[in-house]
């Protein structure tokens, strides 16, 4: 994953307005603005804001219908983040598994 992808993903997801959008629209698996807007305490406006910059991450995609865009999750950016995260731990892990062998063997001695 790039890092400038993961930057957009992680700042997308930075804000706690924008990860409730998240999580509602997760939830109803497709929505409008509009629809969002009724069950957030924030206006239509500011949900749409937030779902541009959802869009912008790659985290949501829109289709027209009629007048309204209805919004739907994208996983794939989620995947890969999960995966750089993983990826991440893993080297931490296999860091302080060396670090633990260091400090077992200058005991030994």
């Amino acid at each position: 994953m790039k890092q400038d992808r993961a930057d957009a993903i992680f700042t997308a997801l930075a804000d706690a307005t924008r990860r409730q959008v998240f999580r509602a629209l997760s939830d109803r698996g497709a929505a409008t603005a509009t629809g969002l807007a009724a069950t957030l305490p924030v206006t239509r406006q500011a949900v749409t804001k937030h779902l541009s910059a959802l869009a912008e991450a790659g985290l949501v995609t829109a289709t027209r219908r009629g007048r309204e865009k209805v919004y739907h999750i994208s996983p794939r950016p989620l995947t890969d983040a999960v995966s750089w995260m993983a990826d991440l731990g893993a080297r931490w892990d296999d860091r302080l598994a060396a670090l633990r062998d260091h400090v077992a063997a200058s005991r030994r001695r």
